[in-house]
């Protein structure tokens, strides 16, 4: 497609002065870059009754068309295309071709991927795939407010998980008998099968070597990015109220709550008020997407000070231990990428996905598999009860909830252990890759694997996971016969009136689909971010802010300067920013944010209300760092500055 003829439509309509975005229109927009591309398949009559379709469907369903009735139809897409299914559109309500299973909506590219009886053909379209994906899935994560019925279901399902741990941990405290008696060889009336046991002790053996010279005291303890269930801001966590008797137990109070002896002398008056309480975790509901809400479990501040200190030890353990650093990654998805799109291409891996990952990973199941002087750590460290939203406190079997610093390199640590256990032979274990709850293994090892996993108490998405056909997902990698499929997916909500995120985040999704040549769909995006913010600059100007690959026709032109201090041009452009905010406390209090925050190699500022404030080149490097200045979380302002 030529991109020069295209821009010349930015003169037209898409250039109007109008602040508001229809949802529907961007879908149009996106049909019509679908039909210039692929003209010969999808014409321009089949263009003009699927836009017709999606206005009126729109109108009757309201944007639940565009984040539910699509998004089920390409769930049931992917689900045909590993095979598990035949493709059948009316059940998801749509109407179908004559004499076919398949739906009259974007049939023309439906057909060059299945057969009529909805089976995938010998040689599918893989460009067909990527063109259905997009359309089907972009408002799949559209963040719209949640209702209160969809929270109950959040809060519902996440007490049933805790009571289904009932019957799992049953068995894992039944193969933990068996392997303390190093039963082997037969089977036991109504316990455990050998192999599980046997899978077990192996599992043992690789995490006792993993953790063979882990020192759990050798830590570094600091606060974490996120909200704690006490509800302190940052300078408030540093001074101490609640201290639990279980952590101290076994990291004393005055090695890892203290700056030293000195400060311990100093404030020992305060002593008379620190209570020794094992406080609650608290559950909050955070936005997720269209789907509904996202249940986090806030910790305590003294859970989570240790917890990040922990954890931070362990991952950078097993991402440098010669047995997992290959398998197990916290900080690069990069392997789970390349084996979703290898695997697409020849059909030797698998993708697997954990669900209700973080929630069954129960505490009998650590306590099984990892080392007993590791887990004495784990568990000081560990919330035992958390507060729902109604108020109610609920006992906690998982071992560490969504919200815990230890849940991501637990989780994957089990699942790699009870994996690698059961894999066999050291070909198949050293082709195992587990990123949090995704996970690549053989395909041939995928049905061994799922059973292995499930008789642990885990749980598989089998909609999400991919074990037959040519279609893989992991790591927001999403690959058909090794092309790359993965769509663009809008999440931040539209609105007329400045903000930040807004700016930052439709400017990132014009970018994407103009790097994906849907050039019109830039256009209609970028005309209305120029409606409200009038003057964004384009990647020409090489600026450190957000801007946009190709600058619109007929925008108002950025003003700019000569900096004859920097001796360079300076553009007057919108950027992002964070409001700063001063608060002193005690001398000790802040060399301990100092400790925790820079001599240990990290400069972190974070708290419920506060983050790390936006990378800034020229900044960062005036600017030293202040143990008494702190920058708002989720609080970016936008402002005209001089780049």
């Amino acid at each position: 497609m030529d991109r020069g003829v295209n821009a010349c439509s930015k003169k037209g309509t898409h250039m109007r002065p109008c602040k508001s975005l229809d949802e529907s229109e961007i879908i149009a927009a996106l049909l019509h870059d679908v039909q210039n591309a692929h003209g010969l398949v999808f014409n321009t009559r089949a263009l003009r009754l699927t836009c017709q379709k999606v206005k009126s469907r729109t109108r009757m369903e309201g944007l639940g068309f565009l984040t539910k009735t699509l998004p089920r139809l390409g769930k049931a897409l992917d689900r045909a295309l590993t095979g598990q299914i035949k493709l059948n559109s009316t059940v998801h309500g749509f109407d179908t071709m004559s004499g076919s299973e398949l739906p009259r909506f974007l049939g023309e590219f439906f057909s060059l991927v299945f057969r009529p009886d909805g089976a995938v053909l010998p040689h599918p379209c893989a460009t067909s795939v990527r063109v259905l994906r997009q359309v089907l899935y972009l408002f799949y994560k559209y963040e719209l407010p949640y209702t209160h019925e969809q929270e109950q279901q959040v809060v519902a399902k996440f007490e049933r998980t805790e009571h289904d741990l009932t019957t799992s941990d049953a068995r894992l405290r039944e193969i933990g008998v068996l392997v303390s008696e190093s039963c082997t060889g037969y089977m036991c009336a109504g316990k455990a099968p050998y192999t599980l046991v046997q899978v077990a002790q192996r599992a043992q053996r690789l995490l006792k070597e993993v953790f063979a010279r882990f020192d759990p005291k050798d830590i570094y303890p600091k606060h974490g990015p996120g909200s704690v269930a006490t509800k302190q801001r940052l300078w408030d966590k540093y001074l101490w109220k609640n201290i639990s008797a279980k952590i101290t137990s076994v990291y004393p109070m005055d090695e890892y709550f203290y700056t030293s002896l000195g400060h311990v002398c100093d404030v020992w008056q305060s002593f008379k008020g620190l209570t020794q309480e094992d406080l609650p975790a608290r559950v909050v509901l955070v936005p997720k997407d269209s789907r509904g809400p996202r249940l986090i479990s806030c910790e305590p501040v003294d859970f989570q000070w240790i917890q990040q200190g922990l954890g931070k030890a362990i991952v950078k353990l097993v991402e440098s231990h010669w047995l997992t650093k290959a398998n197990v990654r916290f900080t690069d998805q990069s392997p789970n990428r390349i084996g979703a799109l290898s695997g697409s291409s020849n059909g030797r891996y698998a993708t697997l996905d954990l669900n209700e990952a973080s929630d069954r990973v129960s505490t009998d199941l650590v306590r099984l598999l990892f080392p007993s002087d590791v887990f004495t750590y784990l568990e000081s460290c560990r919330s035992s009860c958390t507060v729902l939203p109604d108020g109610r406190v609920l006992n906690l079997r998982k071992f560490a909830p969504m919200g815990s610093c230890l849940c991501f390199p637990i989780l994957a640590l089990t699942v790699w252990a009870i994996l690698a256990a059961a894999a066999p032979d050291a070909y198949t274990r050293d082709r195992i890759y587990v990123y949090g709850d995704d996970v690549i293994v053989p395909t041939a090892y995928a049905a061994n694997a799922i059973e292995h996993l499930e008789s642990f108490g885990l749980k598989i998405n089998h909609d999400k996971s991919c074990t037959s056909g040519f279609f893989r997902e992991s790591c927001g990698m999403d690959a058909f016969m090794g092309t790359d499929v993965t769509p663009v997916r809008i999440r931040t909500v539209w609105s007329s009136a400045p903000r930040a995120d807004v700016y930052t985040s439709w400017i990132a999704y014009a970018n994407s689909f103009y790097d994906k040549r849907y050039f019109r769909t830039y256009d209609y995006i970028v005309s209305r971010l120029v409606s409200v913010y009038e003057r964004i600059p384009d990647k020409d100007m090489q600026l450190a802010c957000p801007s946009l690959r190709e600058a619109p026709d007929g925008a108002k032109k950025i003003r700019r300067r000569y900096n004859k201090s920097l001796q360079k041009l300076e553009y007057k452009v919108w950027d992002v920013s964070s409001p700063k905010i001063k608060k002193t406390i005690d001398g000790w209090s802040m060399l301990l944010r100092y400790f925790a925050e820079v001599a240990n190699g990290r400069n972190v500022q974070s708290s419920l209300e506060l983050e790390p404030a936006p990378p800034n080149p020229i900044e960062d490097s005036c600017d030293a760092f202040s143990v008494d200045t702190y920058t708002k979380r989720r609080a970016s302002l936008l402002a005209y500055r001089w780049r």
